[in-house]
Parts: C-alpha cells; structure tokens; sequence
C-alpha cells in the first residue's frame, strides 16, 4: 500500500481553490499551511497502479503550481 506525502505549491492567489481540488480527492489528506502558500497532501493508495493515477490526477488541477515528494514507502500486503 503506497503511502506518500507531497509539498504542493499553488499558482499566485489560487491556494483555496488548490486545497478545495485536493479535498475532493478520497485518497488525499489535505493540510494547509497557516504561514505560507503551501499545502501538505498524504496520499494513501492500494496499489502503484492506483498511485500512477491518483498522482496524474493531482497534476492535472490548474490551480497547481509545482508538486514536490517528501516522503514515500511501500508497505507489502499481509498474508
């Protein structure tokens, strides 16, 4: 099960409407900063195919601006 955590950096005034596109997103969790145009977004996925989507999906809102990876790992499936 992927699990990510992205710096996502919106377009000049568009950070509201940037965390209301990730909010909408079932797989996203979604942390505006308070001091700054930046927000926080976790992504938690099945499976690296449903990650590939989920990270197209992200880069395709307009209000975005640059999404950078901080963090990510890959916990394997439980027999």
């Amino acid at each position: 099960m992927p699990i990510k955590s992205y710096l996502a950096h919106p377009h000049q005034g568009k950070k509201q409407e940037l965390v209301h596109a990730l909010s909408s997103i079932s797989s996203c969790e979604v942390i505006p900063a308070e001091n700054n145009d930046l927000v926080i977004v976790v992504t938690e996925t099945n499976n690296n195919t449903e990650d590939d989507i989920l990270k197209e999906k992200i880069e395709a809102i307009e209000s975005l601006k640059l999404l950078a990876m901080v963090s990510g790992f890959d916990t394997p499936k439980s027999n």
